[in-house]
């Protein structure tokens, strides 16, 4: 049997490599959605992603017989230590052949770094964080991936188990039609709960997209406070994911929710462009800006990315009316799909909710961990 050798990405070429080796593990399957190649560069730009401000990483590619087989990241994000007050360390980007020996190299590389490191768990994966993609898709294998969602092939999991990595959590998506959710109970409890309250639900001003980021901020860091895992994002941070995503935004889908003026809560749901970027086949940037006018019309589908509400006021009915207003908005601009990704397996409040509208839990992702 050939040795598996894994080594450290060095170079600008490596990265190259590094990123390209999707388009090896995946080029058979019907499912994936190519990426473009300009946002994987971004998301490990080292010098310019403000993440790794806070965060460091090494990246591996294994080999086997003189053939790229596997890549792996380990990563010690030290504000999520700080936020959580733990040891651990993360790993992330993992791809692999079907090859338990590739796999097993390649944790073991990602594992050996963060030892060094002094941290006492690996956890994953996180590419890089959770704030950006996050999760092993455990569930859900017979579709495409919705926008800024992670994807892989199913015998993943089986190389995760064998290796040893155990499961820590669950996240859920759901998926949303506009057939299922506007019952008449819905609408009627929706718009009751809305006019008791006393909320009113605005769009973002794109004329006043500055101070709409810096409100947004912080109503994101206080909801998302006491998530499982979740780290709040730094003013660079924020300010660098809301530049990429103004982008694509739809300014009808971008919800505030205030309360006598004051904002507690927002939802944030986009097309789901992997729709379009599915035909961008070699994720080169020109040619994906191509498909999408092409394409434009054939999106049906929208994806929840966050919804939240400020601790404070989450009795409000807030959260099912932000669901309620997004889903309405969505189906007049032509939206009578969407998926709700991703909400904790143990978020009570969020799975009643979506329970509630009959949202259908059609995919799970997982978080692993083993000690290092």
């Amino acid at each position: 049997m050939s040795d598996v050798r894994v080594r450290p990405v060095e170079g600008k070429r490596d990265v190259r490599r590094f990123i390209k080796l999707l388009w090896k593990i995946y080029r058979d399957d019907p499912n994936w959605v190519p990426p473009l190649l300009m946002d994987r560069r971004k998301i490990l730009d080292t010098a310019h992603n403000p993440f790794y401000k806070h965060a460091d990483i090494a990246l591996f590619l294994a080999e086997k017989d003189g053939d790229l087989v596997g890549r792996i990241a380990g990563i010690v994000n030290h504000a999520h230590n700080k936020e959580h007050e733990e040891n651990v360390g993360f790993y992330g980007f993992f791809e692999s052949v079907n090859d338990q020996s590739v796999a097993n190299s390649l944790f073991d590389a990602a594992r050996r770094w963060l030892r060094s490191k002094g941290v006492t768990a690996m956890r994953g994966p996180a590419n890089p964080s959770v704030n950006d993609d996050w999760g092993l898709l455990v569930e859900g294998f017979d579709l495409p991936p919705v926008f800024m969602m992670p994807y892989n092939p199913h015998y993943y999991v089986d190389l995760h188990e064998t290796y040893g990595l155990k499961k820590l959590k669950d996240l859920y998506a759901y998926k949303l039609s506009k057939d299922r959710v506007f019952t008449e109970k819905f609408v009627r409890v929706a718009e009751a709960m809305k006019e008791r309250q006393g909320l009113a639900i605005r769009t973002i001003n794109m004329d006043d997209f500055e101070n709409e980021v810096k409100r947004i901020k912080v109503l994101y860091n206080s909801a998302w406070s006491r998530n499982w895992g979740a780290v709040p994002m730094t003013d660079e941070e924020f300010d660098y994911l809301a530049n990429d995503l103004k982008k694509v935004v739809v300014p009808e889908l971008v919800l505030i929710a205030e309360l006598k003026g004051e904002p507690i809560g927002f939802a944030l749901t986009l097309p789901d462009l992997n729709i379009a970027l599915k035909h961008n086949r070699h994720g080169w940037l020109i040619p994906g800006f191509i498909r999408l006018l092409l394409h434009k019309k054939k999106i049906n589908w929208v994806r929840i990315i966050t919804l939240g509400v400020v601790p404070e006021h989450l009795r409000s009915g807030a959260a099912a009316i932000l669901f309620y207003e997004t889903g309405r908005r969505g189906v007049t601009l032509g939206y009578p799909f969407g998926e709700a990704s991703w909400v904790l397996e143990d978020n009570v409040m969020m799975n009643r909710a979506a329970e509630f509208m009959n949202a259908e839990l059609y995919k799970k992702y997982r978080i692993f961990e083993i000690p290092v």
